[in-house]
């Protein structure tokens, strides 16, 4: 516009020049510049140093695979340990992010406790089924780590409250107490002994396994054990194996030997016996084939049928330290709809495993358990016996389960306790320990053989899973006192 002069480009300039650059000589004000950017470069470096300080976060999870049940009691928890270099491990933060099946359990569904390096994470299943829940550990300067937790849930069942899962085997066949709240708990898919809390779901505190020391590569199909004094007895079921065909492991009887209690349990081999079976075909022979042993141990004959040969209960005579109850889950006695449980004394039983005596049998007792047979027998000190009755055929919850309770004496009929829950996954299977049945309010925990239960609702077999810690049984409390 004319009259008006425009403002050079040096002026603009200019006027962005600090006024303290017009003040200072060209010397001292190089000087000032260098000083400026020197103290950012130190600043800069004091940030990357504090940052480099923290190493990365990790995160370790104690089980990679975790079961659980809807409205379980007491359901396992998985430890989760962190730390980050630099760090105070009571600073971090331990969180689950993501859950791949959010009908199973949500993000919400999940609870982390605990402080410094060790926590815990709890799932409160909602459904049914399988879920990968994301774990991740977050330091004190943000960043993350992460690992992956593998959930399975099984269904709400009767009496949860009173309910707990054994972990790390599927398939409880027969249980011992040894003191201080705890039991070992045999499998009659492998010859793992496993010791577990009782009070508590989760995996076993300690294993054994003695079949080298038996000297058997396969399952011995252990169904029954009792305690006398220091010594555990186990035995197989004795008969064949579902394709009807003999397999020498399973017609074996041994002991254990027990020392301390509690946690602090420690079973060592005693010794072992195998032709318990062939003793008590040629003494049934001997008595006019009386209950057809021998035909139920022919080649081709299922165990699992009226009139096969199976035994699964264990346990001493009143007051008797070396005459022990075999109870057989068939035959019924007669072979017929109706029949009754039979149990056969073995009168030497500690002589047949600790020297190899031929076995020598008392007089058979049959039971009336209401046309069903032996899949437990247990009794305390004062000589009361709690008896599992089943079929003679389920293998799972298909058929009635019943509690007897029996004072032992031949002469004396059993009374039924209680009709045991059928709707739910697993077959009832063993009895722990015997209570004072005489006081009001005692209890009784049962354990279930889930083996065959399709636990997660997609077609697997408890006994296939391909991770121990989703195989479980489950121990509940009955009430049966007074």
């Amino acid at each position: 516009m004319v009259g008006t002069a425009e403002p050079s480009r040096r002026h603009h300039a200019d006027e962005r020049v600090p006024v303290q650059d017009y003040l200072l000589p060209r010397g001292r004000r190089t000087l000032a510049v260098a000083t400026g950017v020197l103290a950012l470069a130190v600043t800069g470096l004091g940030s990357q140093a504090r940052a480099a300080s923290y190493g990365t976060p990790t995160l370790s999870l104690s089980a990679a695979y975790l079961s659980g049940a809807m409205g379980a009691s007491g359901d396992p928890v998985v430890k989760v340990t962190v730390a980050q270099s630099g760090a105070d491990a009571g600073a971090l933060t331990v969180t689950v992010t993501k859950s791949s099946k959010t009908s199973v359990a949500t993000t919400t569904d999940v609870t982390v406790t605990g402080t410094g390096a060790t926590r815990q994470v709890a799932i409160a299943a909602r459904g049914r089924g399988y879920t990968d829940l994301t774990v991740k550990v977050t330091g004190v300067d943000g960043q993350t780590a992460t690992k992956t937790l593998h959930y399975a849930a099984s269904a709400a069942v009767q009496q949860a409250a009173d309910s707990r899962y054994f972990t790390g085997s599927s398939d409880a066949s027969a249980a011992v107490d040894v003191g201080g709240g705890y039991a070992v708990v045999a499998d009659d898919e492998s010859n793992t002994l496993r010791l577990y809390d009782r009070s508590a779901s989760g995996a076993p505190v300690k294993t054994w396994d003695f079949s080298s020391n038996i000297g058997v590569s396969k399952e011995i199909d252990i169904e029954g054990a009792t305690r006398v004094g220091d010594t555990i007895y186990w035995t197989g079921s004795l008969g064949n194996n579902k394709d009807g065909e003999y397999k020498s492991a399973r017609n074996t009887v041994f002991t254990t030997k027990v020392s301390g209690s509690g946690a602090a349990t420690v079973l060592s081999y005693g010794g072992s016996y195998g032709k318990l079976r062939d003793d008590l075909v040629a003494w049934d022979e001997a008595h006019g084939d009386r209950y057809g042993f021998a035909a139920g141990t022919a080649d081709g004959q299922v165990p699992k049928q009226i009139d096969g040969f199976n035994v699964e209960g264990l346990e001493f005579a009143p007051g008797s330290t070396t005459t022990a109850y075999l109870g057989f889950r068939a035959p019924l006695a007669p072979a017929v709809a109706g029949g009754k449980a039979l149990l056969v004394p073995v009168t030497n039983i500690d002589k047949v495993v600790g020297s190899g005596a031929t076995a020598v049998f008392g007089t058979p007792i049959e039971l009336d358990l209401g046309g069903l047979s032996v899949r437990d027998l247990r009794k305390n000190a004062a000589n009361q016996y709690l008896i599992v009755a089943g079929s003679w055929a389920a293998d799972d919850n298909s058929d009635p389960y019943a509690l007897y309770s029996w004072d032992g004496d031949p002469a004396h009929a059993p009374v039924k306790r209680l009709d045991l829950p059928t709707s739910d996954p697993g077959g009832w299977e063993s009895v722990v320990a015997v209570p004072d049945l005489t006081v009001p309010g005692a209890r009784a925990q049962l354990i279930t053989d889930d083996g065959s239960a399709d636990l997660y609702g997609d077609g697997t077999e408890a006994k296939d899973l391909t991770h121990p810690e989703w195989k479980k049984s489950r121990a509940t409390w009955f009430t049966i006192g007074g």
